[in-house]
């Protein structure tokens, strides 16, 4: 039995977390499974599942190099219907990681439209404010918005997100509109900390060519886009977000935009990818339908 059919009899164990039902999936005894995984930890040297009479999990080792086996088995399934006639287009599996909102809100709804027009790909979807290590979490491709933080990845850029300060009616009857940045220090805002650093961001606009920064002081601090937004809803005061997040929002009068005139600097949005990724025509795909998805995002 080959390298890559281990990997493929292991990795099923871990989908089904039983050795019987792995079995039955791939129409194989189940003595030739288990002695399959047990060929595989002998070649690695290192135990990959916990077994129980319940339950087979993967233990620590085995977590990571389950994410290395599905990767190295689309790459192998890719190739081998490289240059066949009749391919009906790229496969394999695709993990991709993106900032909660986007994600929840505009990409997760589009999905099936990337699917059907590649049935081939499977796709894992993480969706969080938290900035994954691409290279140490097996992650093919993440969307990001903001600076780039980590120069060793290959930025694919697609544009700008505008950036708006918003508040909500009831906010604003209470402590009225700022008219400009020298209003700042007789208002609240929601402030927002990195989820990586916990570092919280300061007010910013642009003045004069550059960019001017103020702490401002809140009673509430979020770690999420979910959360300013929530937050700012209920009155606890002005946040700046990307325009296309408080779209509806503002449409239907729900919150507000101050200072128009006084705007942060707008936001790069880049789908960030590790090198060995670039000739991936499961991305390259992936890569074309995501800038198409995000154009009304940035023009908005």
């Amino acid at each position: 039995m080959d390298r890559i059919e281990l990997f493929r009899i292991f990795t099923r164990v871990v989908d089904c977390a039983s050795f019987t039902r792995a079995a039955d999936t791939l129409d194989m005894p189940r003595s030739s499974v288990s002695a399959a995984v047990q060929a595989l930890e002998a070649r690695v040297g290192t135990r990959l599942l916990h077994r129980t009479t319940r339950k087979v999990a993967p233990t620590q080792d085995g977590a990571a190099f389950y994410e290395r086996c599905m990767r190295l088995i689309a790459d192998v399934d890719e190739t081998e219907n490289l240059f066949r006639q009749g391919d009906d287009g790229p496969t394999g599996r695709l993990r991709v990681d993106l900032p909660s909102r986007i994600g929840r809100l505009t990409v997760a709804p589009a999905l099936s439209t990337f699917l059907e027009r590649y049935p081939g790909i499977d796709v894992d979807l993480g969706m969080t404010d938290r900035a994954v290590d691409l290279i140490e979490e097996s992650v093919d491709c993440a969307l990001r918005v903001g600076p780039r933080s980590d120069s060793a990845l290959i930025a694919r850029p697609l544009g700008n997100l505008k950036l708006v300060n918003v508040a909500s009616p009831g906010y604003l009857a209470r402590y009225g509109a700022p008219q400009g940045p020298e209003d700042l220090t007789r208002h609240l805002a929601v402030n927002y900390a990195s989820p990586s650093t916990g570092r919280v961001e300061e007010w910013e606009w642009i003045e004069g060519g550059g960019t001017r920064t103020l702490a401002m002081a809140g009673r509430v601090t979020v770690n999420s886009a979910e959360g300013s937004i929530a937050c700012c809803l209920a009155g606890l005061g002005l946040i700046q977000i990307p325009a296309y997040d408080v779209k509806a929002h503002l449409e239907a009068g729900d919150l507000v935009e101050v200072m128009p005139s006084h705007r942060a600097a707008p936001m790069p949005m880049a789908l960030l990818y590790p090198h060995r990724q670039h000739l991936s025509r499961r991305f390259q795909v992936f890569a074309d339908w995501m800038e198409g998805l995000m154009r009304p995002l940035l023009a908005a």
